[in-house]
């Protein structure tokens, strides 16, 4: 049976771990020299509605370093411009290619593809989750932290689609998870009342960009507007400059913190030029680990689909 990857919510505490341990091995075997092949003769076709800089290249560099083919797909030269069906391109491409990789604009298009197509399904973006983002991520705060169990990770601004990732990680491994969002920009309250269903660990909301950072061991923002929300930015300006990331922030945090940006960034906006540049920044690994953890995810789906 195939599994996707639509957002966190589908995986276990096992499937996680499994993903940060693959990564972390594969990464050092890049490190050494090593290039593995598991996906020699494998093809993975991405369909990309929204620009990307990381997460195309991370996606394309991860398959070939893996000695696969990555196939690039803008949906605008594509017969799905011309309302092509989903349930047609996700069957044809299915006899085609090994993996499908989206990144879309609608959760539920997403959904609809990974209903139809009989390969794995991975969800490269929506409007309504990031998993492989915050699967990178998190593997870059085990190799600071040495794990993700008892840490506080306060998440400071819009509570948008990367937001909802971490909710629902938070919802499954347990650590304490607080976002700090000016009102009418809080998360999807579907997506927090499922996570507090769990009932794994701490997870809260606050006004408060203080409260969140006291004491947190990671401090996570992003721009203040995402992708086409763009016309919204200089409205938001103004309500969102409290909850900037900068160095009077962090003195409520512990000594150790990591800051964690998934980029692009917009400096001194959300996070000032000194912090991003400082040296509590973990940007720059993070952003790396995204190519090594979208190795252990393509290879873990690819494999274990062919395997049954």
């Amino acid at each position: 049976m195939k599994k996707d990857l639509l957002s966190l919510f589908d995986l276990e505490t096992d499937d996680f771990d499994y993903l940060f341990n693959r990564a972390i091995e594969l990464k050092k075997r890049h490190k050494q020299g090593i290039f593995d092949q598991s996906l020699a003769g494998k093809s993975v076709g991405m369909i990309f509605d929204k620009p990307s800089t990381r997460t195309r290249i991370s996606f394309e560099a991860a398959t070939i370093q893996l000695a696969g083919t990555p196939i690039f797909m803008n949906s605008g030269d594509t017969q799905i411009s011309r309302n092509e069906p989903v349930e047609d391109t996700a069957r044809v491409l299915s006899r085609y290619i090994d993996c499908l990789v989206v990144r879309t604009y609608s959760q539920k298009l997403i959904e609809d593809y990974a209903g139809q197509c009989t390969i794995p399904v991975i969800n490269a973006l929506s409007d309504q989750s990031h998993p492989c983002q915050i699967l990178s991520d998190l593997m870059t705060v085990i190799e600071y932290k040495g794990g993700y169990q008892g840490l506080k990770i306060a998440w400071i601004g819009d509570g948008n689609n990367v937001a909802h990732s971490w909710i629902n990680a938070a919802s499954v491994l347990g650590f304490e998870l607080v976002l700090s969002c000016p009102e009418g920009y809080t998360p999807d309250t579907d997506i927090l009342d499922r996570a507090w269903a769990r009932n794994t660990g701490i997870i809260r909301v606050t006004p408060d960009p203080v409260d969140a950072v006291a004491d947190a061991d990671v401090v996570y923002t992003d721009v203040w507007a995402s992708m086409g929300q763009e016309d919204e930015l200089e409205a938001r300006m103004a309500l969102f400059r409290p909850y900037q990331v900068n160095a009077k922030l962090l003195d409520a945090a512990k000594k150790d913190v990591c800051v964690m940006h998934c980029l692009p960034a917009h400096r001194d906006e959300e996070i000032t030029h000194d912090v991003i540049e400082g040296r509590h920044s973990i940007v720059w690994d993070q952003a790396e680990n995204k190519l090594h953890m979208h190795k252990a995810i393509l290879e873990t789906l690819i494999l274990k689909h062919k395997n049954h």
